[in-house]
């Protein structure tokens, strides 16, 4: 396999295609370093990966270097916080959650021959690390390459992401997850509107899988990344449930103002 696989990197429609995907997701252009540094992500326990924890000072740390930590995006998560509906927790008569209410996992529903997960494995990985080869139809197959997970800042590497041990160590998290969307109104939704938001790219990160395990379906009132994300994970949460109309309970509330609080005061250039 190693034989067949090149290094490929976007290139004609397929920049043009980034490039309106990080435009809209970080609001700032296509910044393509800054784009792909944004929610940088990866994986967990895995004998044939090699892993080393990130010594990164803050001010070279990706987390703060994303959307979530510029002070305008700031600004519009405080503003889109006080404008969430407010819920209760666990809504009275509420059917049982099922993955299976949002369709299959990983569409291509943005109609570009990729499935969403190698969409986000190829966006969130380190520049210059991902090993592709083409696969059918699809643009890329993500076979390799070096993530930094946001949640815990731990730099990991895959050399062979067909091994099933591999492709379960680094996961792609919703932020916002299916069971608390569906909790916050996604139950009520259409089958296809639930079938587009478990593929936003906008609430998807690479993500240790470990860690994202740990995570589960929890909120912001119950788990937290680590401090140096902890800015934009509460920007992306907030924005994830205002786009798609969905409620906030007190506690959630309460931490995301928290979380907010976390965030850098300078002044929006």
């Amino acid at each position: 396999m190693a034989g067949s696989a090149l290094v490929r990197k976007p290139t004609g429609t397929r920049v043009a295609a980034l490039c309106a995907l990080l435009g809209a997701l970080l609001a700032g252009g296509c910044g393509v370093s800054e784009g792909l540094l944004d929610d940088l992500a990866a994986a967990g326990a895995s004998p044939s990966r090699s892993v080393e924890s990130a010594q990164v000072e803050d001010a070279t740390d990706p987390a703060h270097r994303s959307a979530g930590t510029r002070p305008r995006s700031v600004r519009t998560a405080r503003r889109q916080l006080e404008e969430l509906e407010i819920g209760v927790r666990r809504p009275a008569g509420l059917p049982s959650y099922s993955r299976d209410a949002y369709g299959s996992s990983w569409s291509d529903v943005d109609g570009n021959g990729c499935n969403q997960r190698d969409d986000v494995l190829l966006r969130d990985a380190v520049p210059g690390s991902v090993r592709v080869e083409p696969q059918g139809a699809c643009d890329h197959d993500v076979l390799a390459g070096t993530w930094r997970d946001p949640y815990t800042g731990t730099t990991l590497s895959f050399d062979d992401l067909k091994d099933l041990s591999q492709a379960q160590a680094i996961q792609i998290d919703h932020i916002v997850p299916l069971a608390e969307a569906w909790l916050s109104g996604a139950a009520g939704w259409p089958d296809e509107r639930r079938r587009q938001y478990a593929n936003d790219l906008g609430n998807l990160l690479a993500v240790d899988g470990p860690t994202n395990a740990g995570k589960g379906a929890d909120d912001p009132a119950a788990w937290r990344p680590r401090k140096a994300f902890q800015c934009a994970y509460a920007v992306r949460w907030i924005g994830t449930k205002h786009r798609w109309g969905l409620a906030a309970d007190p506690s959630e509330i309460a931490a995301l103002r928290e979380l907010l609080a976390t965030c850098p005061t300078r002044d929006a250039g």
